[in-house]
């Protein structure tokens, strides 16, 4: 841990040392902006897994940590949404393939551990990122800086403060930022698992009437599993003997990977979207959860993290080149505006994704499936809604299409 003796020479200071934690505190001091990371160190490995989109692992090796977890990953080269939910309005399988608009793959596949290695092991290499081991215990914003007071004592003022703590966000509250949220009656079980077949690349997606049963390739003969299901459900899968669980398992992926193995570990997530208000006001930004939480479906929640990231830190460098103010109400203004877009939109289309697929009303599900039958059939179509999934374009943060800040 750093001495607080030099704590007063940053410019910024990141709260939080998740995935999009690290990237914002890594992005910022690979443009030469003074800046410390406050965050304990973890305490406990995260067996769940991410899959990156490709901006995503533009920002990685932009930042020079994509290098570091590679070799962990599993590229994602097409995608299979099957109807698995017994109803009348039964919509066709619809396979997108990265190939079809020029992809390698759409993105990678890792365990939230290997990422969190490498984002460690590239700050850890920075000198000129300063780490602080603890945590904020409170935080007073005014006119011309913020102030992060700490658990074990002292105390750190910056101009910008970038809030990754968390949904439950301290910073967020200090900036009186509210949020507007709505749960499901569903939960989210995850595993890692090994398998007797291949996935070949292709992760696979059985819509049920409780949501989403989704396989993920990993490296080798594994795959990650999200399987979404009533709280209730979920108790009982909780319960389940090891066995009997991966039979079913197998029972509900049809055994397009064979016999199944369950991993030690996992997670049960209740779901639910919460979204703040602003993303950003009186010199605190916010990233991640901080200032958005969605469902696991289509990839979406930490890829949208991470484009907080990226934006924060392109503003900001901007901003120091300029000779301005990095925390203002010019900069604070532009982040939120440029995230809020994104955000919303992803979030109404995951979120109307999912209501669909719960829905019981005859002529919502004959929408979803004539919706799923015009991509299987419609070229462009499909095409153009892969490429918007990928969130690429000019748009996109410098950093998300590989560039230096």
């Amino acid at each position: 841990m750093a001495s607080l003796r030099s704590e007063h020479e940053a410019e910024v200071a990141v709260v939080g040392g998740g995935p999009v934690g690290l990237t914002a505190a890594i992005a910022l001091a690979v443009a030469g902006v003074p800046t410390a990371l406050i965050a304990p160190a973890p305490k406990q490995a995260d067996n769940r897994t991410t899959a990156l989109l490709g901006g995503s692992v533009n920002a990685l090796e932009a930042i020079g940590a994509w290098t570091r977890c590679r070799a962990q990953a599993a590229p994602l080269r097409a995608m299979r949404i099957v109807d698995d939910t017994d109803r009348l309005w039964r919509a066709p399988e619809v396979r997108f393939d990265a190939a079809e608009i020029g992809l390698e793959a759409f993105g990678w596949n890792v365990e939230n551990r290997h990422l969190l290695a490498a984002l460690d092991g590239r700050a850890a290499e920075m000198p000129e990122l300063l780490r602080i081991e603890d945590q904020a215990r409170a935080v007073e914003s005014g006119d011309a800086d913020v102030t992060i007071r700490l658990v074990e004592g002292g105390a750190l003022t910056v101009r910008l403060l970038v809030a990754a703590d968390g949904s439950r966000s301290l910073c967020r509250a200090a900036a009186g930022i509210e949020t507007r949220s709505h749960s499901y009656r569903q939960t989210a079980v995850t595993f890692n698992l090994g398998h007797a077949r291949p996935h070949h690349d292709i992760s696979t997606e059985f819509h049920t009437a409780h949501g989403p049963f989704t396989l993920v390739p990993l490296p080798g003969l594994r795959s990650s599993l999200v399987w979404v299901v009533a709280p209730d459900q979920a108790e009982l899968i909780a319960q389940t003997e090891t066995r009997t669980l991966e039979e079913e398992i197998e029972r509900r992926s049809h055994s397009i990977l064979g016999k199944i193995t369950r991993e030690p570990g996992g997670g049960v997530f209740p779901l639910r979207v919460e979204t703040a208000h602003r993303f950003a006001a009186r010199r605190i930004a916010l990233v991640g959860e901080a200032g958005h939480v969605m469902p696991p479906i289509g990839a979406q929640g930490l890829n949208l993290g991470l484009r907080d990231a990226a934006t924060i830190a392109e503003l900001v460098a901007a901003a120091r080149r300029r000779g301005g103010d990095v925390g203002g109400s010019e900069l604070i203004d532009a982040y939120d505006q440029r995230r809020r877009a994104d955000v919303t939109s992803r979030t109404v289309a995951v979120d109307l994704l999912n209501r669909t697929l719960l829905s019981d009303f005859l002529p919502t599900q004959s929408l979803r499936g004539l919706g799923l039958y015009m991509l299987d059939r419609i070229g462009p179509l499909r095409r153009a809604m892969m490429r918007e999934g990928m969130a690429s374009g000019a748009g996109q943060p410098r950093l998300m299409r590989g560039e230096a800040l």
